[in-house]
């Protein structure tokens, strides 16, 4: 199958993953990315572009949606696969349909767009093209009825997942240790959801925690018991996959502001072998068993108490931290496995279509 995988591709963490499972699993892919447009050698240009880039408006965005309808056209894929199509208009999905009836559109969207705190200016093209769309995959359940709300034929939940390739167990050597060995390790952004006072109390409780991710500085900079960990600096690749397993434990928040009852990460640290420590969602809850293939926590102190039971325990944690390896292995969380369902998805859609045609 011809397959068109359209994107930002700012990061190798999403776009680039899907374009590599589906050419694991044997299909003719082609990469459509639209970050390349707003790069430019001069600062005029640079802020120029990065205006039009903020607000999706302007000749740039034009250009990048009339080149879209021409590669589509002329590589005449079977299925366009759209990532945070923020940058993607209705008109261009129409243009792209009719010069290919037989093409299957399909967008995906690891952001809840629904979610209060967004700019407008970030999903407008976005929610006027979910009509054209053959089939919407959401992250989350309750976007499942919100894409419905706006008019999406059809809608089928695609979780996030691991990446086989990038994690998984590795024993670190002597200076990987030094760098990121530890009690505890978060890895994330910052969010005003008391996160950093539940870092902080793990500090009080003399637990030695690690913390990488972006947005973190200005606020740890200011915290008596975190600002010795100042800057914090972002993981990727490798890197990530260290951080992970060189602690004992792993701690998972789920942002409030993408309306989170699950993360990536829920799949990435039990894939490292690591055991997780979870914010508790019901969801997450039907995933994985609680207190034998990872735990949670529902407070500041229970939190604490969990921590103090498996660094008390080395035996009971191991436990728990291989049989959420097992789980999430055996469950096929894996990127490869989610990429199969969405051609599973796809044959349906065709099948429903050809039955409408008579």
């Amino acid at each position: 199958m011809k397959i068109l995988i359209v994107g930002d591709w700012h990061s190798e963490l999403h776009e680039q993953t899907v374009f590599n499972a589906f050419k694991i699993l044997g299909h003719e892919v082609l990469k459509f990315a639209w970050n390349d447009y707003f790069k430019s050698s001069t600062l005029l240009g640079s802020f120029n572009k990065k205006l039009q880039n903020r607000f999706i408006t302007g000749p740039i965005i034009h250009k990048i949606n009339r080149d879209l309808i021409l590669v589509a056209k002329a590589f005449a894929p079977e299925m366009v696969f759209v990532y945070r199509g923020t940058h993607i208009t209705a008109d261009t999905l129409k243009r792209i349909k009719n010069q290919n009836p037989n093409v299957t559109l399909v967008g995906y969207n690891n952001d809840d767009p629904f979610a209060k705190g967004h700019p407008y200016s970030l999903w407008r093209h976005f929610f006027k093209a979910v009509p054209n769309y053959d089939l919407m995959l959401a992250y989350r359940h309750h976007n499942l009825d919100d894409f419905l709300q706006v008019g999406a034929k059809r809608v089928e939940l695609l979780r996030s997942w691991y990446v086989s390739e990038r994690n998984y167990p590795v024993s670190l050597n002597n200076e990987d240790k030094i760098k990121y060995e530890c009690d505890v390790v978060f890895i994330g952004h910052y969010e005003e959801d008391g996160r950093m006072q539940y870092l902080e109390e793990l500090v009080r409780q003399g637990f030695k925690v690690r913390i990488f991710g972006p947005e973190w500085n200005p606020k740890l900079k200011n915290s008596h018991e975190l600002n010795t960990l100042f800057p914090v600096h972002s993981v990727l690749g490798e890197d990530y996959n260290k951080a992970l397993c060189g602690a004992k434990i792993a701690l998972c928040f789920l942002s409030k502001l993408n309306r989170d009852t699950y993360t990536r990460r829920c799949f990435e640290i039990p894939a490292t072998g690591t055991l997780m420590l979870s914010e508790y969602s019901d969801d997450l809850a039907s995933l994985y068993v609680e207190s034998e293939e990872l735990d949670f926590f529902r407070t500041k102190d229970e939190l604490i108490s969990k921590v103090k039971l498996y660094l008390g325990s080395e035996n009971l944690r191991l436990s728990v931290a291989s049989n959420g390896y097992k789980r999430v292995i055996n469950d096929g969380h894996n990127v490869v496995s989610r990429m199969k369902q969405v051609l599973k998805w796809l044959a349906m859609v065709k099948l429903n279509e050809e039955k409408m045609r008579g």
